[in-house]
C-alpha cells in the first residue's frame, strides 16, 4: 500500500508545465533512499556511471533524496531507487560469493513500475575479492561505478518500459565480476535504441498538456 500511495503522490507532480510560450523543459528525476549513510565518493561514482552509460542515449537525470520531497516538484519522468544495505567498501573478505539478484525493478500485473531496489551488500560481497586488489583510494570509486551499472540496468527496464534483457552489455540479465569492474561496459545497440527512442519529445508551440 505504501508503494502505491507514494507512486500516486509523485505522479501528481510529474505533469508537464505549460506556459504561454510553449512547454517548459523538465528534468527526469531519480528519487533516492539510502538505508545507511553512503560515502560521498561512492555516491558520486554511482551518479557519474549512470550519466556515462545513459547520457549518450539522451537520458540525463537530476538526483534527489526522497526525504526532500515536498509535494510541489515537477518532472518529465521519475524513478524511485532504494539502496539496501551498506553502500561502502568496508568488511571485504576473500571468499567467492554468488549472492543472488543485485538489483530488481517492481512489476504489477505485467506493468513496469518506477521503483527499483539495489542491494549494495550483495554487490560488495560479489566484488570483494577483486576490490581487495585495488589500492584503498581506488576501491570506493570502482565499487560506486559497479553499483551505477546495476542502477543503469534497472533504469533501462523502467524508462524503456520493458522486461526484455539483452544478449550482452548492460542490458543483459547477469554480470560477471570483470564486467562490473571493467574500464568500459555499455548498452548494446538494441537496448540503447530502446532507451533513446523512449525519451520524451517536447510538444510543439500551442500544444496542450494532458488533463
Amino acid at each position: 500500500m505504501l508503494t502505491k500511495i507514494l507512486s500516486f503522490c509523485l505522479a501528481l507532480v510529474t505533469l508537464p508545465a505549460w506556459g504561454g510560450g510553449g512547454p517548459a523543459e523538465l528534468p527526469a528525476v531519480l528519487y533516492t533512499t539510502y538505508r545507511e549513510p553512503v560515502p560521498a565518493a561512492v555516491e558520486r561514482a554511482i551518479e557519474d556511471e549512470v550519466e556515462t552509460l545513459m547520457g549518450p542515449l539522451g537520458r540525463h537525470f537530476a538526483w534527489r533524496p526522497i526525504a526532500t520531497v515536498k509535494g510541489n516538484e515537477i518532472s518529465s519522468e521519475l524513478a524511485v531507487l532504494t539502496f539496501r544495505g551498506h553502500c561502502d567498501v568496508g568488511s571485504l573478505g576473500t571468499k567467492d560469493s554468488h549472492p543472488g539478484a543485485l538489483g530488481w525493478t517492481h512489476v504489477s500485473d505485467g506493468a513496469i513500475l518506477p521503483f527499483s531496489e539495489i542491494d549494495c551488500d550483495r554487490i560488495r560481497v560479489f566484488l570483494q575479492r577483486e576490490l581487495l586488489f585495488l589500492r584503498p583510494l581506488e576501491r570506493e570509486e570502482a565499487y560506486g561505478h559497479a553499483v551505477g551499472r546495476v542502477v543503469a540496468h534497472e533504469l533501462y527496464h523502467i524508462f524503456a518500459n520493458t522486461q526484455h534483457h539483452g544478449a550482452d552489455g548492460v542490458g543483459k540479465s547477469a554480470y560477471t565480476v570483470q564486467e562490473l569492474l571493467s574500464d568500459e561496459f555499455q548498452f548494446e545497440e538494441k537496448e540503447g535504441d530502446a532507451l533513446r527512442s523512449s525519451v520524451p519529445r517536447p510538444a510543439g508551440r500551442g500544444a496542450i498538456g494532458p488533463p
